[in-house]
């Protein structure tokens, strides 16, 4: 599934061509996707001035100058084309500019998009409930303290509730806790403010090499302009079971299951 660095670049992606460019057309293939597309779409944006475009979580926004904005989610292998060559059989909705054309391709229609008013974004039911960015300034170390006090769910699982931090995958919550030496298995709560201002930092940078990097192209994610993203190539524990902890600690990556997921860690340096 693409996460949120690989949202994080398709957003940046698009802006580059989206951004205040009138739409002149929209086709849709099918009636739906994960969920039917929102009646009456084409009329609603064919006109509209893209005023500008944003990320919340793992979801992408598409503002425009008629006060909505469309959101749109990649489910598990959902991707924009920009320019295709040739049509797809998979491409669900298509959008276009007086320059440009672009695709939401998903072979396994798991992705979906929303139409909303913008001043009411906060109040869309996805977004009601969630935490802040793990990018933005609200995320801090006396934040996390104050919502993990008295947890005794492990650290891993809180970092992926959505409603304690925003967005955060499986990829990125396990890199981060090695960079930050914690134990995935660490009740949330018994965790010192010291650490959390580590975590803090570690997730910031993660993410941020990973957006740089254009993504982790895991299965088949590639950015909008095609190419492959890199950050897979940097992972010190995601993937890496048997093998020898870049610290030189002496320490072996492990695999362990928790909440249903696989989660990599060192043993000997995350404790």
């Amino acid at each position: 599934m693409p996460e949120l660095p690989e949202v994080e670049t398709t957003v940046r992606g698009l802006a580059l061509h989206l951004e205040n460019r009138i739409l002149t057309g929209i086709r849709i293939a099918r009636p739906d996707m994960r969920r039917p597309f929102p009646e009456g779409l084409g009329q609603a944006l064919v006109g509209a001035r893209v005023t500008g475009l944003g990320r919340r979580a793992k979801f992408g926004l598409i503002h425009t100058d008629r006060d909505q904005t469309l959101i749109f989610h990649l489910g598990m292998s959902g991707r924009w084309r920009i320019d295709p060559e040739s049509p797809d059989r998979h491409d669900h909705l298509t959008i276009e500019t007086e320059t440009n054309r672009f695709a939401l391709n998903d072979p396994r229609r798991f992705g979906w998009v929303d139409l909303v008013d913008t001043q009411a974004l906060d109040l869309w039911p996805s977004f009601v409930s969630m935490g802040p960015e793990p990018l933005g300034p609200d995320l801090t170390a006396r934040y996390l303290k104050a919502a993990l006090a008295g947890r005794k769910q492990a650290i891993k699982l809180l970092l992926l509730d959505p409603r304690i931090v925003a967005g955060l995958g499986n990829i990125y919550v396990c890199e981060a806790l090695w960079r930050a030496r914690i134990s995935p298995r660490r009740a949330g709560g018994r965790i010192s403010l010291a650490a959390l201002e580590r975590l803090i930092v570690a997730i910031r940078e993660v993410l941020e090499q990973s957006i740089r990097d254009g993504g982790s192209s895991l299965r088949d994610y590639v950015r909008p302009d095609g190419e492959l993203g890199y950050f897979a190539t940097r992972f010190e524990v995601y993937g890496r079971t048997g093998e020898t902890c870049s610290r030189a600690d002496g320490g072996t990556i492990a695999r362990i299951e928790q909440g249903g997921r696989s989660t990599w860690y060192c043993p000997v340096c995350q404790r």
